[in-house]
């Protein structure tokens, strides 16, 4: 039963690829209506259009269908522009936009275009700090620059180092991507295994000056996708980096099992409580499951991992268009994403990146693809 229902969120997810492509028409979907379907979309990417590529790349692998390979290719394309952008976030845009596109369907331009943005990213290394800052162009409302750090920095921004640097064999690329990790743990994670999202640091050394939030409620609370963003830049870590981040991964999962609902969705902030008022986040669910099924692997006796996943999964497919037979809503939408509470931006919305991870996830647990090195 439970194989069934994968295949058929699969098939809707696949029908989403298609109606968001006719919708985006060279531009990258943001976020949905969950009603309409209708996406809000940005003409460079923003810090989210890497996971159109990406999800397109993974279709693909869902489907075996060319004009996928063909379509992430199109969107890879368009990243490339990005890959002098002052921001961090450039990790996203590269690893998800480029990178999985060439790990999953071979591509070599796909390959050179992610080699561009992790050039671009060690062009952006702080030596004496041990970090890629944010950096100006960042997107986010305040508190960028050469001195904020941001553990949504980290996931796919050391993964991506860390494949250039066996494609390059420059070790380079790999020094940075340690330092930046290991940093980031110094920096954004909290002695008991939780994250705060944000940091100031000093620019000389890296020291860490204050901790704070831009999405989360407020700096001494955990702001779900903090949690979930370290659980997967951890996982990549351990498994593109060193070994050595393992433990970091592990105790960033264990602290997030121990506080979320088995079968439920987390809601937008550890901190908010639970009710009909308080907005739940599918995409953080959606990472975390991801990156428990990462983390299965990488630690086979932890079946807990793979059990809450499964979990999460089940819960997502709850949260995906069409719910029921009368539900008329375009197929393969993943309800009720938070953006950003704080700011009260698009809080029950499809996004693009909650997509991506769902999508992810399905494709391994159907046995489509293993999914570890993504």
């Amino acid at each position: 039963m439970t194989g069934s229902r994968y295949t058929a969120a699969i098939e809707s997810m696949l029908e989403r690829i298609d109606s968001t492509a006719k919708q985006s028409s060279g531009k990258f979907p943001h976020y949905g209506d969950p009603e309409s379907g209708e996406w809000t979309t940005t003409a460079d990417g923003n810090w989210t259009g890497g996971f159109w590529g990406g999800l397109a790349a993974l279709g693909f692998v869902a489907s075996g269908e060319d004009r996928l390979s063909r379509l992430a290719d199109e969107i890879t394309e368009q990243v490339l522009p990005r890959e002098s952008s002052d921001t961090a976030f450039r990790g996203f845009l590269f690893w998800y936009g480029a990178a999985v596109n060439h790990l999953v369907t071979g591509s070599a331009s796909a390959s050179e275009i992610a080699l561009a943005g992790a050039r671009g990213l060690l062009a952006s290394f702080n030596d004496r700090a041990g970090v890629i800052p944010l950096g100006a162009e960042a997107e986010e409302a305040e508190a960028v620059g050469e001195g904020a750090a941001n553990i949504d920095a980290v996931p796919g921004t050391v993964a991506l180092l860390s494949w250039a640097s066996a494609q390059t064999s420059d070790p380079r690329f790999l020094d940075a991507a340690i330092r930046h990790a290991e940093r980031h743990i110094e920096l954004c994670i909290r002695a008991d295994g939780s994250v705060c999202q944000s940091a100031l640091f000093d620019t000389t050394n890296g020291a860490l000056l204050r901790r704070y939030t831009h999405k989360g409620m407020n700096d001494d609370t955990t702001w779900g996708r903090a949690q979930a963003w370290a659980m997967v830049a951890y996982a990549q870590a351990a498994q593109w980096a060193s070994p050595s981040f393992l433990p970091t991964a592990v105790r960033l999962a264990d602290w997030w099992l121990d506080r979320t609902p088995t079968a439920g969705i987390v809601s937008w902030d550890f901190d908010a409580g639970t009710g009909p008022h308080v907005p739940i986040d599918t995409s953080a669910t959606a990472i975390a499951a991801a990156a428990l099924l990462k983390l299965a692997r990488l630690v086979p006796d932890r079946t807990d991992f793979r059990d809450r996943a499964v979990a999460h999964v089940n819960a997502l497919l709850d949260h995906l268009t069409p719910t029921g037979p009368h539900d008329s809503r375009l197929a393969g939408i993943l309800m009720d994403g938070c953006f950003d509470k704080r700011r009260d931006f698009a809080t029950r919305n499809e996004l693009i990146w909650g997509d991506y991870f769902l999508l992810e996830c399905l494709i391994s647990l159907d046995g489509r693809s293993d999914t570890l090195t993504l």
